[in-house]
């Protein structure tokens, strides 16, 4: 039996009673003898049987509630390990751009001391056009610089250019999506670096941008190159040329061929650079 089904009988027990007592009085009336009757002889009155209401049954005892099953203890979620610091030494990121290209010539021509500052400082100076001697990212040449007499002026020797080849080889070998995913790895150092270098709050995806845009603006000039001295300094005849900023005129002698792969690296960079 429900809660229901006890609530509901329990609500209908006074009106049980009351249906109960009115029949007992209807059945006196109607089996009552009427006035006009002749009396009967007295006898021993016989003791009307009331009928006793039945007994209201108790209501059933509610169950017991089951009790509630104990909950599953929750797993304590496991910690996240925190990220190894990036390794921001000359040996790692040396190794790091080395396995981009050929490892040999990459190595052998990238200095060791302070790589990371010396790249900041070199780029940041390149998008000023101006460059950082003390701040170069790769080794000098070993060859010195050479030119050669004809009809009484100096003209760039093309030995001059082939100084230059190992740097071009090297960076045509390197892989430009690897390069890039080097400099995003590196680039909250990188962006430190810069702040400390700096006096404004530009980013320094656009300083590399500008870098890179002054030197694909050097112009192309046909062989061979006259030149002229005055002291120890060799400087362009032509003043035009002269006129050029000082990364523009290293770059004119890298020669037109090494120039031409350059600038077509410097683009894929760009571009690369751009679309991220």
């Amino acid at each position: 039996m429900t809660d229901n089904d006890n609530t509901e009988k329990k609500s209908l027990l006074p009106h049980f009673a009351i249906a109960g007592l009115v029949i007992v009085l209807l059945v006196a009336l109607f089996l009552w003898p009427k006035d006009d009757a002749p009396l009967p002889e007295p006898s021993e009155p016989e003791q009307e049987q009331i009928p006793q209401p039945e007994p209201v049954p108790e209501p059933e005892p509610m169950p017991e509630p089951e009790p509630m099953p104990e909950p599953e203890p929750v797993p304590e979620p496991e910690p996240v390990p925190e990220p190894e610091p990036l390794d921001i030494s000359d040996a790692a990121i040396k190794t790091a751009i080395v396995e981009t290209g050929t490892y040999e010539a990459i190595a052998r021509l990238i200095v060791d001391e302070e790589l990371l500052r010396r790249f900041v400082v070199f780029s940041a100076n390149l998008a000023d056009q101006k460059l950082a001697a003390n701040h170069q990212v790769l080794q000098p040449p070993a060859q010195e610089f050479r030119v050669y007499r004809q009809a009484g002026k100096e003209w760039i020797d093309a030995a001059s250019y082939k100084r230059y080849t190992p740097y071009v080889e090297a960076m045509e070998s390197m892989e430009t999506e690897q390069m890039i995913a080097i400099y995003e790895d590196y680039k909250p150092a990188i962006r430190d670096i810069f702040a400390e270098i700096s006096a404004g709050s530009e980013d320094f995806d656009n300083v590399l941008t500008e870098a890179i845009d002054h030197l694909l603006d050097t112009p192309e000039v046909p062989m061979p190159v006259e030149v002229t001295t005055e002291s120890v300094m060799y400087k362009y005849k032509d003043e035009r040329l002269e006129a050029l900023s000082a990364p523009q005129k290293q770059l004119l002698r890298t020669g037109p061929e090494n120039m031409r792969v350059i600038k077509a690296k410097l683009r894929e960079i760009r571009d690369v650079l751009a679309n991220r």
